[in-house]
């Protein structure tokens, strides 16, 4: 694993694909920075990166569309399917390396609190933070792309596809405001998020017994407990999706100034949840 995290990381940077994301996240956040922390003596460097946020709709699929995608175009994916190091390894080693990348502007951001410091009032304990939740929010936006980079040869898809989720993820919380609210419609999309996964589940493992029998079974339990007790259904699309707006987990530090431990939790499952599925991918390739 480490022997693949060096020759991704030095790929990075040798590609200038790392310096370019570095340089740019820098520079949008100092922009950001000498206007609303230098200029107008805004004390939280937190909501300076707030604004950072739209870089990584930018930024993350620069850097994550090549992870598995070239590797499939240059047919240099055997090698690594054949290697010696276990599979989950080697998706360990490529997601290190390009955490690795994000790492460094963040480590550039934790000066920034210390000049407001030098200015006068500053509130260490909340930028400090802010900062290693906007680096763990990027984090699960790399674990995204590179399970999205597993799923073709094209490192142009592997940016729009990745690109377009999140910015669906980003504007989340717009979305959610036209979801239905009455309790048919909740059972209704339910069952369509049911089937979803049991189609997946059916592409992956090419078992349409277990594939169907989750979906048959769940959307049948759905109907019965409709029936029985309506009223359960009621808002259920916007309280379940609601748990999507990924980075309202961030945004409640800046402008709030709470940490909520649960949506760390969760950010934490969201990238193992995405490491497993693109190893399941790869994995799913190699026996077909």
């Amino acid at each position: 694993m480490l022997a693949i995290y060096k020759r991704e990381l030095k790929s990075y940077f040798q590609s200038m694909i790392g310096c370019v994301f570095v340089a740019f996240l820098v520079a949008f956040t100092g922009i950001y920075f000498m206007a609303y922390n230098l200029n107008a003596g805004y004390p939280y460097f937190s909501y300076t990166l707030s604004g950072s946020l739209i870089v990584f709709l930018v930024g993350i699929p620069l850097i994550t569309m090549k992870s598995f995608s070239e590797e499939r175009k240059n047919k240099t994916d055997q090698l690594l399917l054949t290697a010696p190091v276990g599979l989950g390894r080697v998706v360990l080693g490529k997601y290190l390396a390009m955490v690795s990348v994000l790492a460094v502007p963040n480590i550039i951001f934790c000066i920034f609190p210390l000049i407001i410091k030098l200015q006068g009032t500053a509130y260490l304990k909340v930028d400090y933070i802010s900062i290693g939740v906007f680096f763990l929010l990027g984090c699960v936006y790399i674990a995204i792309g590179m399970f999205l980079s597993s799923l073709t040869e094209s490192q142009i898809i592997a940016f729009i596809t990745t690109f377009g989720v999140l910015l669906v993820l980003y504007l989340w919380d717009g979305i959610l405001s036209f979801m239905p609210g009455s309790a048919f419609s909740g059972v209704i999309g339910l069952i369509i998020l049911l089937l979803i996964v049991a189609a997946y589940i059916q592409q992956m493992t090419g078992n349409w017994v277990l594939s169907g029998g989750i979906g048959l079974i769940g959307a049948a339990a759905l109907i019965v407990t409709y029936i029985l007790k309506s009223s359960l259904f009621e808002n259920i699309l916007t309280k379940v999706l609601g748990n999507l707006a990924l980075a309202n987990i961030f945004t409640d530090i800046t402008s709030k100034s709470i940490v909520d431990v649960s949506g760390i939790v969760l950010y934490l499952s969201v990238i193992a949840v995405f490491i497993f599925l693109t190893v399941q991918a790869i994995q799913k390739r190699r026996w077909s």
